[in-house]
């Protein structure tokens, strides 16, 4: 699913409908009626991790833009360089499609979700994206290739809303649910937040358990997916499944600071219309030239994510024999 930096471009891409009316819907959504939109006021977006979240209100109101704990301010050359073009998928296949997503974990959200509008002025609507998701802006996706039937059909959005001043979004592959409460978030969570708490991140990554596991928990690591995950461990060092009580401090502040860095690229480069690089996520050989092992890990009965990692540039510790940290 798309992670923290697709996600805050979704955000980005949402934000010029702010202020507008919702005067024509439309969409597939079987959970969430999309003509409940009708008449209704974009009045905020804003973004944690891998969720949006969108407050509609019947009435047009001027929004105060106060301090608010859900997002992030984007550098002025990335808005610049960003336009209001449509953003896709960041997986290397497959087109968006598909009627439900699969939330990835807790992300630090303290809220009470339902399928239809609740009661009150005041609507908020959680967006979670599939493996797929994406939001289009005044263009539809189209079909890249033909399915498993042989159709080129072209993928089916989820809502669309039309706004007053003209332009519309398309959203694809995600889970939507409506709440009358603000989000209530952590920011010191958020690895794209200026408040994302190092010192948090650090404790929870020297815990006995497999490294790759505690990065993808979203109480510590929201936005962070697997991309994020394996680019990460391969730029420390570090072999997925060492178990981060055995890691030196030094090697895992190393590991946090490059979650940060290649997030916050990964964000830059969109605005800048830059294609990400990965040097282990999918490929068959690390830089250095080894062969790369590619092996779904996961705690026990838990959700099993696909890792790459190289044997030589990120070899695993033994039990037995903790990382020795010399002494400065």
């Amino acid at each position: 699913m798309p992670e923290g930096p697709s996600v805050r471009k979704f955000h980005h891409l949402v934000s010029p409908f702010v202020g507008q009316q919702v005067v024509k819907t439309g969409g597939s959504s079987k959970k969430l009626n999309p003509a409940g939109f009708q008449s209704l006021w974009l009045q905020d977006t804003q973004v944690h991790g891998k969720k949006l979240f969108l407050r509609f209100d019947p009435d047009e109101e001027i929004m105060c833009p106060g301090n608010n704990p859900l997002s992030t301010p984007l550098h002025k050359e990335w808005k610049e360089e960003a336009g209001h073009h449509q953003e896709v998928s960041d997986q290397s296949s497959g087109s968006p499609g598909g009627d439900d997503a699969v939330p990835s974990g807790d992300d630090g959200l303290q809220c009470l979700w339902g399928d239809s509008p609740a009661g009150g002025a005041e609507r908020w609507l959680q967006v979670s994206f599939g493996l797929f998701g994406s939001i289009w802006v005044n263009e539809f996706s189209r079909a890249k290739k033909a399915n498993k039937r042989g159709d080129w059909r072209d993928p089916s959005p989820r809502l669309v809303l039309h706004f007053g001043g003209g332009g519309f979004l398309a959203f694809y592959n995600c889970q939507m649910v409506w709440s009358s409460s603000s989000p209530v978030v952590r920011p010191t969570s958020d690895i794209l937040s200026e408040k994302f708490h190092r010192g948090q991140a650090l404790e929870a990554l020297g815990r006995e358990q497999p490294v790759c596991c505690t990065l993808l928990d979203q109480r510590y690591f929201s936005g962070l997916g697997n991309i994020i995950k394996n680019e990460a461990l391969f730029r420390a060092g570090i072999h997925p499944l060492s178990p981060g009580s055995l890691l030196g401090l030094p090697r895992l502040e190393a590991l946090v600071d490059h979650v940060v860095a290649f997030s916050a690229g990964w964000l830059r480069g969109k605005f800048q219309g830059r294609q990400q690089h990965t040097q282990i996520y999918q490929k068959e050989r690390c830089p250095a030239g080894h062969q790369v092992v590619k092996e779904a890990l996961g705690p026990p009965g838990g959700l099993q994510r696909l890792t790459w990692w190289c044997p030589q540039c990120q070899p695993r510790l033994s039990p037995d024999e903790p990382e020795q940290v010399e002494p400065s």
